[in-house]
């Protein structure tokens, strides 16, 4: 069975438990999982978990998940989309634990670091190629945007590779665990969190230039450096995120 919602269906119960191993969720914790499929990683968190929250946009799928889970009485299912749901609505903290479909990996990352007071750690299943540009460090090629983006306030750890021929259907590439930790405040003293994104972006739109270069739209960009102490003819992928944040204070507090 295929799914319209771009999601491929995992079976296997050793990856699974793996991936709950993972994600180090206690009989204290609320978990929301989205995505929830066939309910096969729901059941497996049902019997570590508190409480799991299964949000499901297909309608279809909603008989069948009631039907499946209905001897599980800490699963609540919830027809709704993920990316518009409200998390602020779930009492308490809680524990993402979910096989995200490919296609809404990216906005379905930030729309849940948007609730960051109440998620304190994320376990995500992902396409191997976006969970290794999010894990990266400068001295990785995938290095990027995505990266610093997530970095600023989570800890993200790549755990394991999973093969596409563990799904059904089979996807055309391969997937990857991720597990988050989150932090309500940055990791990275950030005086204004829009500016250093605005910045770090920048750069990177155009990351086979200099640095002086990739940013000379920002005023005061020579001057700017050399307070860093950054050499103006490094390229955006040789900045730590340290790095950035250094460089875009400098240029807020003097464009302010």
């Amino acid at each position: 069975m295929k799914r319209p919602f771009g999601q491929h269906f995992l079976f296997d119960p050793n990856i699974l438990k793996k991936m709950i191993a993972c994600s180090g969720i206690t009989t204290d914790d609320t978990v929301v999982e989205i995505g929830p499929g066939l309910g096969t990683l729901t059941r497996f968190l049902s019997l570590y978990a508190k409480k799991v929250i299964a949000i499901e946009l297909d309608k279809r799928l909603i008989g069948k998940l009631e039907g499946i889970l209905s001897e599980s009485s800490n699963v609540e299912i919830v027809q709704a989309d993920a990316l518009k749901f409200p998390y602020d609505s779930i009492e308490g903290k809680f524990k993402v634990v979910a096989n995200i479909p490919y296609y809404i990996t990216t906005p379905l990352l930030f729309r849940l670091l948007e609730f960051k007071e109440k998620i304190t750690s994320m376990t995500l299943l992902m396409q191997k190629e976006v969970a290794k540009r999010i894990a990266a460090s400068r001295e990785d090629k995938e290095y990027g945007v995505l990266s610093i983006s997530a970095q600023l306030y989570t800890k993200p750890s790549l755990k394991f590779t999973v093969s596409r021929k563990a799904f059904l259907p089979p996807p055309k590439v391969d997937s990857a665990v991720v597990h988050f930790e989150v932090s309500q405040t940055p990791l990275f003293p950030v005086n204004d969190e829009g500016f250093f994104l605005r910045v770090m972006k920048t750069a990177f739109s155009q990351r086979r230039k200099t640095i002086v270069n990739s940013l000379k739209k920002f005023e005061g960009i020579k001057d700017a450096l050399q307070e860093a102490g950054i050499d103006p003819k490094l390229r955006p992928e040789n900045f730590t995120i340290e790095d950035f944040v250094r460089l875009s204070n400098i240029l807020s507090s003097s464009a302010s």
